[in-house]
């Protein structure tokens, strides 16, 4: 099968135009016409629904996309890597987490590791589902659970408690919390049942709510719970990283946390000598050792 033509048909539907792509490939339209045209003589079949709106992938067009999807994402891979200079870090670094730990935790770290690697660059995808790093949807993950796809080199960083959190403010005036039954009293503010989480987090909210808690705000992110309980609507269920960042915040029945949730960092076997991927992992364990060492001394002094 001719190389030139899959690139070409790869770029045609991935832009669902003969237009698009030809401006990517710095083709005319005709000359992308040709080559499809071509393609599917070659393979006796037809690749493309042709409507005036555009291009639509038959059920073989779709399977050809998938392969040459797949194609090209191993041969950015490999590109990736060969840019890779022995001395310097320069380049995008894809890096996924879930939208709690990526904007409570990582991304106000992140300026450190820019003064480091000034070239480098950051596309930073923050949300709950899980991305397919072997298909290079990203390069690095840290994830709240141990990574189960194949191929992957794996690392546990930390391990990570949902707490009970306010601020002063809101705990002034208002009736005292010293016993579970206590959260009565008080609006709770939480991750939303429906919404993906912790097997930890959603276990230790359901009791909780056992307590007849008149009032609740939901969050489908840590994030917005923070900003709800900073605003002091409530009483949080918050991972334990945030006191860090937050030392004002108040953590109310000390006794009460989640069981622990590892914290894992993981990338495909084939970026094993990736130098963006070593800089950005030994960045995340300096910081995690200077977390733990902030958060010892914040114990101690406390």
């Amino acid at each position: 099968m001719d190389w030139d033509k899959l690139r070409i048909f790869h770029a045609v539907a991935d832009a669902g135009s003969l237009t698009h792509a030809g401006d990517t490939l710095h083709l005319s339209q005709s000359a992308v016409s040709r080559q499809i045209r071509a393609l599917e003589e070659s393979l006796n079949t037809t690749l493309f629904h042709r409507h005036a709106r555009g291009l639509i992938l038959t059920e073989q067009g779709e399977l050809l996309f998938d392969a040459t999807r797949s194609m090209n994402k191993r041969l950015e891979a490999a590109a990736a890597r060969i840019r890779d200079s022995e001395e310097e870090v320069f380049g995008e670094l894809k890096v996924t987490t879930t939208t709690g730990f990526g904007t409570l935790w990582l991304a106000p770290r992140l300026p450190k590791l820019y003064e480091k690697y000034p070239e480098l660059k950051i596309d930073l995808m923050l949300e709950e589902r899980v991305l397919d790093l072997p298909m290079r949807e990203a390069d690095v993950a840290i994830r709240m659970k141990e990574p189960s796809q194949a191929d992957l080199i794996r690392k546990r960083l930390m391990g990570v408690r949902m707490r009970l959190y306010a601020t002063e403010t809101y705990l002034k005036g208002r009736p005292p919390i010293e016993t579970m039954e206590d959260i009565a009293h008080h609006r709770l503010i939480c991750q939303s049942p429906n919404s993906f989480q912790v097997a930890a987090g959603a276990t230790l909210v359901q009791h909780l709510l056992t307590y007849d808690v008149p009032s609740l705000l939901t969050v489908n992110n840590y994030f917005g719970a923070l900003q709800a309980v900073l605003a002091n609507l409530g009483v949080g269920v918050l991972p334990d990283y945030v006191t860090e960042d937050f030392p004002d915040l108040v953590r109310v029945l000390p006794e009460v946390e989640s069981g622990e949730v590892p914290v894992f960092l993981a990338y495909p076997e084939e970026l094993r000598q990736s130098k963006r991927v070593a800089a950005f992992r030994d960045f995340v364990q300096e910081e995690i050792f200077a977390h733990r060492r902030k958060m010892k001394e914040m114990t101690e002094t406390g």
